[in-house]
C-alpha cells in the first residue's frame, strides 16, 4: 500500500459546518465567559487537540468529480495541525481498496475515511474495523450494514433527480406533450436508479415523463456516444437531464455535432465547465444540479471530531450524526455566481 502523511494549520472552511449558527456559542448575560469550550462549541471543535490518525482511501481520480473528491480530503486535512492524514492510492480495485483497509486496521488508526469503490464489497472490512474500535466514515456509495459505519455523509441523489425534474416542470410543464429526454450515468449503480427515480416522481407531479432515455459510463466518449443514439432515436425533444456533468462534456459535443438547439439542458455534478456554459448563455445547457464534492473533506472532519470526542457545533446534540445527506441545489444563470467559485473541473 502506497501511503503519504500530510500535516497542516486550521482555518475554518466547508459546506457541512457552516458557521453562521454561532448563537448556540455566543454569551448571554451571567454567563462565564472563562468556562472550558464544551465538545460541540465553536472554540472546543477548533481548538488543536491530540493528534489523530486518519486513513483516507478513496477512488482513482480517473473522472472530474472523483479528483476533486480527493483534492478536497487533502486539502481539508492540510488545515488542522492535530490531523496525521494517511493516504491509500487511489483505486477502482475493490480488492485492493479491502487491502488497504486492513492496513489502516493493523496500523491502528484512529479513524478511517472510506469511499468505496463497491459499498457493498468494502462492507465485511469496515465491519472488521468497526469491531477493532476504529470509528468508520463511510462517503457517498453506502456499504450494505448499519454496523459498517459510525457515520454516513452522502450526496442526495433522489434529491438530484427531484431537483432537476421539478426544474423542467418549471420550464416547460405547461407544455402536456413536452418530450423529456434521460441521460443516466451507470444503470447498475443504486446512486444512478436513485437519480432515475427521483427525477421520474418529480415529472408525474406536473404530468411529465420520460419519453426517451439511454445510460452512459460517466464518461467523455460514453457520453457523446449515448448522446448520439438518443438524437437519432429522438427528432424532437423539449428538456434533456444528463446526469453527470463529465460525461456531459461528450453530450455536449454530440449535440453540437447534430446541429440540435431546440431543446433545454439540464446538467448534474455542478462541474465549473457546465457552470461556464450556463453562465455564458449561448448554450442548450441552462443548469446544473450539484453533487458536492466536498463529502470526503466533510469525512474527514468528522474523523477528527469523532476521535476527539467532540460534535458538531451548530447542533445541540453532543455526539456526531449518524448520518449526513447534502443538498442537491440547483444552478441556473441567475445564482451561478454564487456556486462557480468553489466549482471543480471535469
Amino acid at each position: 500500500m502506497h501511503a503519504l502523511r500530510m500535516r497542516g494549520k486550521i482555518i475554518t472552511a466547508g459546506a457541512l459546518f457552516a458557521v453562521g449558527g454561532l448563537a448556540l456559542t455566543g454569551c448571554t448575560a451571567g454567563e462565564d465567559t472563562n468556562a472550558e469550550p464544551t465538545n460541540n462549541s465553536v472554540e472546543g471543535n477548533q481548538s488543536e487537540g491530540e493528534t489523530v490518525v486518519i486513513g483516507f482511501s478513496g477512488p482513482a481520480a480517473d473522472h472530474g468529480w472523483l479528483k476533486a473528491i480527493n483534492d478536497a480530503a487533502l486539502a481539508e486535512a492540510e488545515k488542522y495541525p492535530d490531523i496525521d492524514l494517511r493516504v491509500a492510492e487511489g483505486t477502482n480495485d475493490a480488492n485492493l481498496q479491502i487491502s488497504q483497509v486492513e492496513q489502516f486496521i493493523n496500523d491502528q488508526v484512529d479513524a478511517i475515511v472510506l469511499l468505496p469503490t463497491d459499498g457493498a464489497a468494502l462492507t465485511d472490512v469496515a465491519i472488521r474495523a468497526m469491531e477493532a474500535g476504529v470509528p468508520v466514515i463511510n462517503v457517498d456509495r453506502e456499504f450494505s450494514s448499519p454496523f459498517a459505519a459510525r457515520a454516513t455523509v452522502l450526496g442526495d441523489n433522489y434529491g438530484m433527480g427531484v431537483s432537476a425534474g421539478t426544474y423542467i416542470c418549471e420550464q416547460v410543464g405547461d407544455q402536456p406533450d413536452a418530450v423529456v429526454a434521460e441521460i443516466a450515468g451507470v444503470d447498475a449503480l443504486p446512486l444512478t436508479q436513485d437519480r432515475s427515480e427521483g427525477f421520474k416522481d418529480a415529472l408525474e407531479a406536473c404530468g411529465l415523463e420520460v419519453t426517451n432515455r439511454v445510460a452512459a459510463d460517466f464518461t467523455v466518449q460514453g457520453g457523446e456516444a449515448a448522446a448520439g443514439q438518443l438524437l437519432s432515436a429522438a427528432p424532437e425533444i423539449d428538456a434533456l437531464w444528463n446526469h453527470d456533468d463529465d460525461q456531459g462534456i461528450g453530450v455536449l459535443a454530440a449535440i453540437d455535432a447534430a446541429g440540435r438547439d431546440e431543446f433545454i439542458m439540464v446538467g448534474g455534478a455542478g462541474s465549473a465547465n457546465a457552470m461556464r456554459e450556463i453562465e455564458s448563455g449561448d448554450s442548450v445547457l441552462q443548469a446544473t444540479i450539484i453533487y458536492p464534492h466536498t463529502q470526503a473533506a466533510d469525512g474527514i472532519r468528522l474523523a477528527r471530531l469523532l476521535a476527539q470526542d467532540k460534535a458538531m457545533s451548530d447542533l445541540v446534540e453532543i455526539e456526531v450524526p449518524n448520518r449526513v445527506v447534502l443538498n442537491a441545489p440547483v444552478v441556473t444563470s441567475e445564482n451561478v455566481g454564487e456556486y462557480l467559485p468553489t466549482a471543480f473541473e471535469s
